[in-house]
């Protein structure tokens, strides 16, 4: 994927005033996802993304594909098989990226055995032929065997069950590259700054502003789809400056801390914190992650700040179960995401994660709601009513069996480059010049390899979309990626071909934003 290519098309496509089949606002998850569709149906499709690809909520989740254990206590039985099946086509279309992980629920009182229990059972009832494994009760023994750092005092056992893990943002990426193989256009530094209309007054395009050169972009499309998540409403209102609000938004922060807070190769799941939600302590690239949180906020921002007391909570929760409790000096990151919520009534933590399909008047047709396992099943729905809105060719949707860029069924013994699949083996081949072996920082495993491979192949534009999003320091060390900006900016200049200036104001801008990853 070269970012100059892309925007030469879009330039083409305006001038000849050919229409796109469709347009897509918005390159997370879900708008990837619809690119992908699309394309591999044999559509034309653009996608234009304000920030980097995945800059938002979709590089900032629990880092789990599952099929919502909760939801379950919420009787959202639909929901959970269809995201436990989803959970099983990530599997099996990207095993690179997504893994079985094992999660134990431990027991303190005599009750929870049995009520966990039923409810996991069910749980493996659903998930059918889709399962990950057989959840079954714990001894005290095997329960402290599989989480040697868990709190044994009043411990009477556990419940194991099986769920999914992924690497959200390298995912995005790679979803990214499958669309770019089937012959999609995407464009990440450039927002949608109005929406072009037909005689009739309905929507037939999109206005986007190419950040990198101040240039205008019209881009004429048959079908617009909004696909921006908690920043739904924005879009929404350039179609219709008075369109009622779709969306409420919360937002969960994630505390990183070293592996040894964990230990072992089994997640900690607490089925019910102070707060009513669900704790997970999960290792994760080498360090452990905990969270999360759910507090309401009156407006959406793309870089949201963790609140103090968030931070509080998931210490202290924490701190009941792992016998040796975490402090804020020993957080290595925080980080924070928003949801974006349906309307509804009651608290944000009860609202229900299905995704919606919204036409406005205008023609716009906008997919929000969901959440990161059911991407593909929320693309499908999305693509299937474009095609029947836009007149487009009908084609069936191919992606229940569509390999994900990079697929590889044995990956493990790539090591730290396992997220790449089969693209490893060309970072290798660029990791032959020794000064780009060398890893960055001696706390993770990046090198600078990967730094050149995310500029030439994955549009990387910037340290934060090298640090954050193609390797993800920052979201694991937030000092060490401070340390690693510099030589990182000096090896993007290189390959973009920036200058001294450049590479200065990367630095300090990179360094301000990382200012808020870290806990003081």
């Amino acid at each position: 994927m070269r970012r100059e290519e892309m925007v030469r098309r879009v330039r083409e496509r305006a001038e000849q005033n050919r229409p796109w089949d469709i347009a897509v606002v918005g390159g997370g998850a879900t708008g990837m996802g619809v690119a992908v569709d699309a394309a591999a149906r044999g559509l034309d499709v653009v996608l234009v993304e304000s920030y980097d690809f995945g800059k938002g909520t979709s590089s900032r989740s629990t880092k789990l594909v599952h099929g919502g254990v909760r939801y379950l206590e919420q009787g959202n039985v639909s929901l959970v098989m269809s995201a436990l099946k989803e959970r099983g086509l990530l599997r099996q279309n990207a095993p690179h990226l997504v893994h079985d992980l094992a999660f134990v629920v431990p027991n303190y009182s005599w009750w929870e055995a049995p009520f966990y229990g039923i409810g996991l059972k069910l749980y493996d009832l659903l998930a059918g032929k889709y399962g990950f494994g057989a959840s079954r009760l714990l001894s005290k023994e095997e329960t402290l065997e599989l989480l040697p750092a868990l709190e044994p005092e009043e411990l009477r056992g556990g419940v194991i069950y099986y769920d999914g893990q992924f690497d959200d943002a390298r995912l995005l990426v790679h979803l990214a590259m499958t669309a770019a193989d089937h012959g999609a256009t995407l464009l990440n530094y450039c927002p949608a700054t109005g929406m072009m209309r037909d005689s009739d007054g309905y929507v037939n395009g999109v206005i986007a502003r190419d950040n990198e050169t101040g240039e205008d972009l019209h881009i004429p499309a048959r079908i617009v789809v909004n696909a921006t998540g908690v920043f739904t409403d924005s879009v929404r209102r350039m179609a219709d400056p008075q369109a009622d609000p779709l969306m409420v938004t919360s937002q969960g922060i994630h505390l990183v801390f070293d592996r040894s807070f964990l230990s072992g190769d089994s997640a900690l799941m607490v089925p019910r914190t102070s707060d009513g939600r669900v704790l997970f302590v999960i290792p994760w690239h080498g360090h452990a992650v905990a969270g999360t949180t759910d507090t309401p906020l009156d407006a959406p921002s793309i870089e949201p700040r963790p609140l103090e007391e968030e931070i509080d909570f998931i210490l202290e929760t924490a701190s009941r179960y792992l016998t040796r409790p975490p402090s804020r000096a020993d957080v290595l990151a925080v980080y924070v995401g928003l949801r974006p919520l349906v309307k509804g009534d009651g608290k944000t933590s009860a609202l229900s994660r299905d995704h919606v399909i919204h036409v406005d008047t205008s023609g716009l047709l906008t997919i929000t709601g969901g959440k990161w396992t059911t991407y593909r099943h929320m693309a499908e729905d999305c693509v299937d009513h474009a095609i029947t809105l836009g007149k487009l060719r009908d084609e069936p949707c191919p992606t229940r069996n569509l390999r994900i860029h990079g697929y590889l069924r044995d990956s493990e013994s790539l090591g730290s480059l396992e997220v790449y699949g089969s693209d490893a083996d060309s970072i290798r081949m660029l990791a032959q010049d020794k000064a780009l072996a060398e890893p960055l920082h001696p706390a993770l495993p990046y090198i600078g390899a990967e730094v050149v491979w995310a500029a030439r192949n994955e549009m990387a534009r910037t340290v934060e979309d090298i640090l954050a999003r193609r390797t993800r320091a920052l979201f694991l060390n937030a000092n060490a990626a401070i340390a690693m900006a510099e030589p990182v900016a000096r090896l993007l200049a290189a390959e973009l071909g920036r200058d001294e200036a450049w590479i200065a104001a990367q630095v300090k801008e990179f360094t301000e934003l990382a200012q808020q990853y870290r806990v003081t």
